[in-house]
């Protein structure tokens, strides 16, 4: 964070937005600059892909302005790179360039932009795009907001099991479940990813059970829903690794999670324990429970262990 930034937040001002803009073009540079400045913006400048790489591992800029063309690294491979972040991958780039043919317009998409201009740049256009974008990622930054207070284990990946941000619960499990989650581009082992892709195709199963770095730790993924053309949400879980929560729903009249809530409560966990295990609330602990003891006709946690333990002896 700058100087300048710090003072106006100790002034209880509003931070300025801080835009990245990339173009090995001094015209270009000069012009934009003089123009987000004059918008009321903090600019900062790199002059090609490797230079705001560097630049983005400082600092977090609010939105990117991306020359699409630029020698050595272009600017859909800096913006890849970008994508493949999770401490940055949710900060918009527009691509500007000459470049108006479907296919550059394509690759930009594909790249992970969120815009593209064409030059020469009409800076009123540009900046109206702009903010535009700015005020879409705010809202999505506020609903993850959002999810992290509720403290539920949850992430977000592509279509390719890149994970493109996560609650702090579900970095945690991550952390201690794979060596390599903290490295940029971190992507879900190939189970998961083959399991993304035949969700896509409508032939996966309901959910996918993998397993961790950490020898018998094993975790399942459960689908939530799909925020955006490529972000796919996804709750994490710790998973039994013994298939009893299958044997007991194949057994017994239950539902998928109620099985999967009885197996722990056969295991010896607290309510408390079994929320965390699952990300769930412990109120919903509870619900579960309550249909439990109903279907299997038993008034307490002791007689629904007794009966998970025996049905589970009998495979």
């Amino acid at each position: 964070m700058s100087a300048e930034m710090t003072a106006e937040m100790a002034a209880g001002m509003k931070p300025r937005d801080i835009v990245l803009v990339v173009d090995d073009s001094p015209e270009t540079l000069s012009f934009l600059t003089d123009a987000l400045e004059e918008a009321g913006v903090t600019v900062l400048v790199a002059l090609d892909g490797p230079g705001a790489l560097s630049l983005v591992e400082r600092v977090t800029p609010d939105i990117v302005l991306m020359d699409a063309v630029m020698p050595g690294m272009d600017g859909f491979e800096a913006c890849r790179r970008i994508k493949r972040d999770s401490r940055v991958a949710h900060v918009p780039v527009i691509f500007m360039t000459g470049l108006s043919e479907t296919e550059h317009i394509v690759a930009g998409f594909r790249a992970g932009g969120v815009d593209y201009v064409t030059k020469p740049i009409v800076a009123d256009q540009l900046l109206a795009r702009m903010y535009a974008h700015l005020a879409n990622a705010r809202a999505a930054q506020s609903t993850r907001a959002a999810l992290d207070a509720t403290g539920r284990y949850l992430l977000a990946t592509d279509g390719e099991g890149r994970v493109l941000w996560c609650t702090p619960q579900a970095s945690r499990m991550l952390s201690a479940a794979f060596a390599g989650f903290a490295q940029p581009g971190f992507a879900l082992p190939p189970a998961a990813r083959d399991w993304l892709r035949r969700r896509g195709d409508g032939k996966a199963a309901d959910s996918v059970a993998i397993d961790a770095d950490l020898q018998g730790l094993r975790l399942r993924i459960t689908p939530v829903g799909q925020i955006g053309p490529d972000e796919i949400l996804l709750q994490l879980a710790e998973d039994s690794g013994t298939g009893e929560a299958d044997i007991l729903k194949r057994k017994l009249p239950l539902t998928a999670r109620e099985a999967e809530v009885l197996s722990w409560v056969a295991a010896g966990k607290s309510n408390r324990d079994i929320a965390e295990i699952l990300g769930l609330s412990p109120r919903t602990v509870d619900k579960h429970l309550e249909q439990i003891y109903a279907k299997l006709g038993v008034e307490n946690r002791a007689s629904a262990a007794a009966v998970a333990v025996r049905t589970l002896n009998a495979r």
